[in-house]
């Protein structure tokens, strides 16, 4: 098994508090984390699918309440909503009894309805965190590595597949069940042929600025289904929308977001591409290079971190701003290639901001000074950076 860089993160979180919700796309890898974490402590497993684990908590205080020792793994908790008022008894209880930490870990697929959820029935008894598909930095160094990982993505099973077209059926096969299965149990009841265009959609404009009147358009939907519909892709952490930088620099900014298909395999399973070299001859290689690299950036980020993008009416760019809360400011502008160049908007961008730390991520593993206030580095090397800035 690759071993999750989020582990320790997880382990840490329950031993400060009562319980971790760990969130995640489906088949992300959230079950297999969840029993390594259970197995090490002797804990207990539900899953809130299987109708004989539903059944166990028709009473919840009483059967919860016997595993008070233990830790309880409840896995896609969206299932059993009314349960979040329950925990909330449970764990004020233990904690009364002294068992005020590790008690829970819930896994869930869909954010925002989970979190509200969480936040309205388990306030400062629950802590968040984000598990998504493998990243360069868990599946091991190397050029070759990290272009296979681009080209499959990193949902497990699609990354561990015998070849490249074994991984290609599986991906096309998780999107035709998110659409037809798992989609209607968070969203509006809409056609899979709706919502599979739409995603194709977005992932021939990976990296574009959002435009819900073209997309509608194109689509033969108004503009606010349009929106309804990429809420729901965001929600269940298919899609990110990455917004823009709101920055008092005297001059005319884009107020719209970019959007990205958030698995790099995902985006060209939607695309037909089969193989490295379809992908390298492909419109959209740049895009999708822009896109697993800042999906690799921002993995190791913990919440509080704020994520976006800086662009000028006039062209002045930078791919991504992270403003950590410790008060750094970081730009980093994404290049393909395996020598890094900065570009005139980024130039100009940086004399905007004025950012603490500034980089030009390239495709290579070296690191150099571009000038006195910018380094090229590898992606890797900056994504690790970045989890020891955190």
């Amino acid at each position: 098994m690759i071993p999750r860089l989020l582990k320790k993160d997880v382990v840490a979180a329950l031993a400060r508090q009562s319980a971790v919700m760990l969130l995640g796309p489906r088949q992300s890898g959230k079950t297999t984390l969840a029993l390594e974490i259970a197995r090490d402590c002797g804990g207990a497993y539900l899953d809130l699918e299987d109708r004989d684990d539903r059944a166990k908590l028709a009473e919840p205080r009483l059967f919860l309440d016997a595993l008070e020792d233990r830790l309880v793994v409840l896995d896609e908790i969206h299932r059993t909503p009314e349960l979040f008022a329950s925990l909330r008894g449970i764990i004020d209880r233990g904690r009364r009894r002294g068992k005020g930490v590790g008690r829970f870990l819930i896994l869930g697929s869909a954010s925002i309805a989970l979190l509200k959820q969480a936040s309205e029935s388990l306030a400062g008894r629950v802590e968040q965190l984000e598990l998504m598909p493998f990243s360069p930095l868990e599946v091991g160094d190397g050029r070759s590595s990290r272009e296979s990982l681009w080209l499959r993505g990193g949902f497990p099973q699609s990354w561990l597949a015998g070849s490249d077209a074994d991984s290609l059926v599986w991906r096309r096969n998780f999107v035709r069940a998110y659409l037809e299965r798992d989609v209607p149990q968070f969203g509006p009841r809409v056609p899979a042929a709706t919502l599979e265009r739409l995603w194709s959609m977005l992932a021939h404009r990976q990296g574009s600025l959002l435009n819900s009147s073209n997309l509608a358009t194109a689509m033969e939907v108004s503009a606010r289904s349009v929106n309804r519909y990429v809420d729901l892709f965001v929600d269940l952490m298919l899609v990110r929308r990455l917004p823009p930088l709101h920055a008092n620099v005297g001059k005319r900014l884009v107020k719209s977001p970019k959007t990205y298909v958030r698995d790099s395999g995902l985006v060209h399973s939607l695309l037909g591409i089969s193989s490295l070299e379809a992908l390298m001859g492909h419109p959209v290689v740049g895009a999708s290079w822009e896109g697993f690299a800042i999906e690799t950036l921002l993995g190791p980020l913990t919440w509080p971190a704020a994520a976006s993008f800086f662009r000028t009416a006039a062209g002045a760019e930078v791919d991504l701003v992270i403003d950590f809360p410790v008060g750094e400011r970081w730009a980093i502008e994404i290049k393909r290639s395996l020598t890094a160049r900065m570009s005139r908007g980024f130039r100009t961008a940086l004399t905007d901001l004025k950012p603490t730390r500034s980089f030009v991520v390239h495709a290579g593993a070296e690191r150099y000074p571009l000038s006195d206030t910018v380094e090229a580095v590898g992606l890797q090397e900056l994504a690790l950076d970045i989890s020891q800035a955190r």
